[in-house]
């Protein structure tokens, strides 16, 4: 390709990755899977360290989740709330750790210890505290400026309005996820696509009122901005938030060495269906604050930190057919044949369809491309259907006699 070739296919990339932005943040209705985002990510960073004259203001390099909703006043982050690189198996970790040893001009001998940290699948936020006292929540927004969601937040239990310890900083910025336990979801599901979906959604109600009605939790796990805090690492820094008030992750550990990492890591991984929350990975932190201000910055990522990323336990199929099992009670139960699909590990070539409503809910036809999703020993569902690729398509209609379907 040449130079124009080139860059025609980096804007275009730039292009998919912003849609792919605005769908996820601002809308809260995510049109793609995770592991096609971050290789579309890949993709673009690795086009513009192999040529230099790519340079695009949406970069990923440069920006980090979406602008912020017109619907909310913008205020800036005081301290800019970044995104993290991604790992996907031992590899990327073994690279990660050189770069952090030939920064710091050290041996491979040198003990690194790690903040290990279940990552959970929810909404960023930023809580300013100023003399104990929650003044202002901020979205993640573009990170360098959030949407003002105050009032929505201050609802939320697990976030404290007022903190009465002596230790608790002058000011601060605490940062963590909304989140909607999966237990919770179960009475929403009729109204959202997920658990990510509904936290986005109730976070973005006009009326606090409506979100009031959310069972919306909160875990912390970071800081922005600080004045007056003291503490030498992550693991205190956990420690110190939990005495505070606020609720962290249960499965938090301190763990040093890669081997260990991805052992803690295969341990969480095929514990996670049995969590009452989404994670989709574990992020590593250098656990000593000294080490992570030497380290420093890169792009708009931090040099100590990094995502390991879990197997997607979604993936996109064919719908080949839909037949009707009849249960022992006599009730009919729609099922999707499905191209073969590797969803975690498993082979799938089945996915519930539950019953005729959610058929119809979901507008699900014979011949549409389908999100399956497989969560530990639930039956492979199906999330959503591409309408854009339809073609010729089969609808679906269930008689209390027979099964009937027409084109």
């Amino acid at each position: 390709m040449n130079k124009s070739e080139i860059k025609d296919k980096y804007l275009k990339k730039i292009k998919l990755l912003n849609k792919y932005n605005k769908y996820y943040y601002d809308k809260s209705n995510p049109i793609v899977l995770d592991r096609d985002y971050d290789e579309l990510k890949k993709d673009i960073l690795i086009l513009e360290s192999k040529y230099s004259y790519l340079n695009s203001k949406n970069s990923p390099s440069k920006t980090v989740g979406f602008k912020p909703s017109k619907n909310f006043q913008k205020k800036p982050h005081r301290a800019p709330m970044l995104s993290l690189a991604n790992a996907f198996g031992r590899e990327d970790l073994i690279n990660f750790e050189k770069r952090i040893l030939n920064f710091l001009s050290q041996n491979t001998d040198f003990n690194l210890s790690y903040s290990a940290e279940p990552k959970i699948d929810g909404i960023s936020a930023s809580l300013i505290y100023k003399n104990g006292k929650f003044k202002v929540g901020l979205s993640r927004g573009d990170g360098k400026e959030g949407e003002d969601i105050t009032a929505n937040l201050a609802t939320i239990k697990d976030i404290p309005n007022k903190i009465e310890s002596k230790d608790f900083p002058e000011e601060i910025d605490i940062r963590g996820e909304v989140f909607i336990q999966n237990s919770d979801f179960k009475k929403l599901k009729e109204k959202f696509a997920n658990p990510r979906n509904a936290a986005s959604g109730s976070l973005r109600q006009k009326n606090p009122d409506d979100t009031k009605k959310i069972p919306l939790k909160f875990i912390a796990y970071t800081f922005g901005y600080e004045k007056g805090l003291k503490v030498k690492n992550q693991i205190n820094f956990l420690e110190k938030l939990k005495n505070w008030g606020f609720k962290t992750n249960p499965l938090n550990k301190l763990v040093s060495g890669v081997d260990n990492l991805l052992t803690n890591y295969s341990k969480i991984e095929k514990e996670r269906t049995k969590i009452d929350f989404d994670i989709d990975g574990i992020v590593y932190k250098i656990n000593d604050f000294e080490l992570q201000k030497r380290l420093g910055y890169v792009a708009n990522s931090p040099r100590w930190a990094i995502a390991h990323k879990f197997a997607s336990n979604k993936a996109i199929s064919k719908i080949l057919n839909i037949e009707i099992q009849i249960g022992r009670t006599g009730a009919l139960t729609p099922v999707a044949k499905i191209k073969p699909i590797n969803i975690g590990g498993v082979i799938v070539s089945n996915a519930t369809l539950h019953n005729e409503d959610e058929i119809e809910r979901k507008d699900i036809r014979i011949g549409d491309l389908a999100t399956i999703e497989r969560a530990g020993d639930v039956i492979p569902h199906i999330l959503s259907v591409d309408k854009t690729k339809r073609k010729k398509f089969i609808k679906v209609h269930i008689s209390k006699k027979m099964p009937i379907m027409w084109l």
